[in-house]
């Protein structure tokens, strides 16, 4: 990953997201995710007591009721 530092100074907070809006809106969606992703790598590697490789994937629950 290409990691770059930069600050964009503003007046207001909703001039602050507007621009934040604007840049996100100008990745593709695979620059998106990875965007997110890195941030949620981190924080699973913090986290003790887990197993980080189990919790790259949304996992499924099904629960069968037996209506009577």
């Amino acid at each position: 990953m290409n990691q770059k530092i930069w600050v964009k100074k503003t007046h207001s907070f909703s001039e602050a997201k507007k621009f934040d809006d604007s840049y996100y809106l100008s990745l593709s969606a695979s620059e998106r995710i990875e965007t997110m992703q890195f941030p949620r790598d981190g924080c699973r590697k913090i986290k003790k007591g887990r197993d980080y490789e189990s919790g790259k994937r949304l996992r499924k629950v099904l629960k069968i009721i037996k209506q009577a």
